[in-house]
């Protein structure tokens, strides 16, 4: 909401991506308090929102599905990000609502962050058809490993001239620097390959809504882990492509995933794989015969993969790939920001901050615990099920 913030971009190399008549600014911020944004700048620029949110559908011809980006962690992105959710749902009932949060990481910098991601948690929880978590250290991982493999002088590894994983003088940004622009088009390149099905054509195309639609079996377990294949997708460094049996595996480590988990230690409830590029049916089909065995399904869902080919790669590489999982790997990042939390909470801490805020009581603290608990306790449900045998249900023939 801050202004500063927005000239700046409308100031910048991005200022043609927007169109500056529909964007809504405030003169501060939330302050880093939940309750702000949602309680007070969602009341009253609700109306105004709706104006142009409608505006935009109309000239839609075919609304596919509303893309809700923000933070976790601060005021705004939590508050006001969350309560745009319960809009869209009133106001646009049928159409899906994808979000992309960004959670802030252990060492963050916000000392509310664990009341305002646990605010806003019960708001995804409840308003959102699907969400992609992804955490600050996550990314920041990935940009200390392309550091690391540009200085150890791999053969074929170095950074192009001027590219954002550099900083403005030319050197790699240091470890200690955080460099967001990197850890953005991370992010960015995720969404680009969540929607290339849709603005390019290609021989297995997947709707967006079939996302949902697929890897959703129950309404609560929407949140989907992503990783990302080649981690480079901006061709800011030239390291050799891989080959694309490997491209599969590197799917499924830890190293390529968006956020901190270990999803081949936990249960799969399904897989969808989005690839991008020169790949054949048969080339998905191998590869996830070949994974299958290393990856636990739940006993209901031992054939649960959705696959999408596109034909066109991203710029500057053959091929990529995108794994969402619906897995219960994401319980460990909910447990930890329930510990958060409880540690403030259980001082009181900081919370006079939020109950001044009219409409603000203290049991909305104590239903966002509820709810996330709730969640958890689904996970855990699923996970006791882990040693269980697969059903071994007899397939269809199919008389010819």
């Amino acid at each position: 909401m801050e202004e500063g913030v927005v000239n700046e971009i409308l100031q910048g190399p991005l200022r043609d991506v927007f169109d500056s008549k529909q964007l809504i600014t405030d003169i501060s911020g939330s302050g880093n308090n939940w309750a702000v944004g949602h309680k007070v700048f969602g009341s009253l620029y609700q109306e105004q929102i709706l104006e142009k949110l409608r505006k935009s559908a109309e000239h839609c011809d075919c609304l596919q599905c509303f893309f809700v980006i923000h933070s976790m962690g601060g005021g705004t992105g939590s508050g006001l990000g969350t309560f745009l959710l319960k809009v869209l749902e009133d106001e646009f009932p049928e159409v899906y609502r994808f979000v992309t949060s960004v959670y802030p990481s252990g060492e963050d910098d916000v000392i509310t962050s664990p009341y305002n991601s646990m605010l806003a948690m019960k708001e995804l929880n409840e308003h959102a058809d699907c969400v992609l978590p992804i955490d600050n250290q996550s990314l920041f991982d990935i940009i200390s490993k392309i550091d690391l493999m540009v200085n150890s002088g791999k053969l074929g590894t170095a950074i192009k001239p001027k590219s954002l994983v550099t900083s403005s003088a030319g050197a790699f940004k240091k470890r200690q620097e955080k460099p967001f622009d990197a850890m953005n088009n991370i992010v960015a390149n995720l969404l680009l390959n969540l929607t290339s099905s849709a603005r390019f054509e290609g021989s297995l195309n997947m709707d967006l809504n079939e996302i949902s639609m697929n890897l959703v079996p129950f309404p609560q377990l929407h949140y989907l882990v992503s990783s990302l294949t080649p981690l480079y997708t901006l061709a800011d460094v030239n390291i050799p492509s891989r080959r694309l049996d490997q491209m599969f595996s590197d799917a499924f480590s830890k190293d390529h995933q968006l956020i901190q988990a270990d999803p081949k230690h936990s249960l799969y409830l399904a897989c969808a794989l989005m690839v991008r590029g020169n790949v054949q049916i048969s080339d998905l089909r191998r590869n996830i015969e070949r994974l299958k065995p290393s990856l636990r399904f739940v006993s209901w869902n031992q054939e649960g993969w959705k696959t999408s080919l596109c034909s066109v790669p991203p710029v500057g590489h053959s091929h990529s790939l995108l794994a969402l999982a619906n897995n219960t790997c994401v319980k460990p990042t909910f447990i930890e920001l329930r510990e958060r939390f409880t540690r403030l909470y259980k001082k009181r801490a900081h919370l006079h901050h939020y109950l001044q805020i009219e409409g603000m009581e203290e049991s909305c603290f104590t239903e966002a615990m509820s709810s996330l608990s709730a969640l958890i306790q689904e996970y855990n449900q699923l996970d006791a099920t882990k040693s269980m045998p697969a059903e071994d249900l007899p397939r269809l023939r199919v008389a010819v």
